[in-house]
């Protein structure tokens, strides 16, 4: 039986990167996006609802197959891992102790096959299925570029210090912090939060950067 497509096993590079931090250069992805502000942590808040919208039409384009709208150039592939894109105004990076500022662009990533009419066909159909209004979700086309990335094993609260070995390997390697339009503090997270102790969780951080320029 053929095995499902599944992005983090046939792009390791971007999805399971090394405990210590490396550079790497993203490509462009198209995603399934929602943007929103406010603290994420808020029970039945903005951020919950989001992630709720994603996967259901994550799920309405995976299970396509089952129904009668064939997608051209459909093959079996696992639901790509949530992700996150985090700002706050004014703030190089995230300050973790201010979350009700968080600024953030909630996503998961598309397979290729999945055109703009098809995203346009999932979200209605999605919609109309779970009795849902699933407008918020876009269609994302994002180059994340050059950065430096790092698997950040343990909770959120704890990411500060990853962070922090990032830039330092940035630094020691003639890198530079890149922050600002369209260059965001990113996280993948490839734990279930719900089934997976704190001290267990496995997030990639991934943060943009430029190489320094010497005179």
């Amino acid at each position: 039986m053929k095995m499902a497509f599944d992005y983090k096993k046939e792009y390791k590079e971007f999805y399971l990167p090394p405990k210590t931090p490396g550079i790497v250069t993203v490509p462009a992805m198209n995603f399934l996006a929602v943007r929103g502000h406010g603290d994420p942590n808020e029970e039945n808040g903005a951020y919950k609802q989001a992630i709720g919208l994603l996967y259901a039409v994550a799920y309405t384009i995976k299970m396509s197959k089952m129904g009668s709208h064939k997608m051209d150039g459909y093959f079996d592939y696992v639901v790509p891992p949530l992700e996150g894109l985090w700002w706050q105004e004014g703030v190089r990076g995230v300050d973790y102790t201010r979350k009700k500022d968080f600024c953030w662009i909630s996503m998961i990533r598309l397979p290729d096959f999945v055109t703009k009419a098809e995203f346009d066909w999932a979200v209605q159909e999605a919609s109309r299925k779970k009795k849902l209004d699933c407008s918020p979700v876009e269609f994302f086309t994002w180059e994340e570029g050059l950065c430096v990335q790092c698997m950040h094993i343990g909770p959120y609260d704890d990411e500060p210090a990853t962070v922090a070995a990032m830039a330092e390997y940035a630094k020691a390697h003639g890198y530079t912090a890149d922050f600002g339009e369209n260059r965001f503090h990113h996280e993948i997270y490839l734990s279930d939060v719900r089934r997976c102790k704190p001290e267990s969780l496995k997030t990639v951080v991934r943060h943009p950067v430029r190489k320094v320029e010497h005179v």
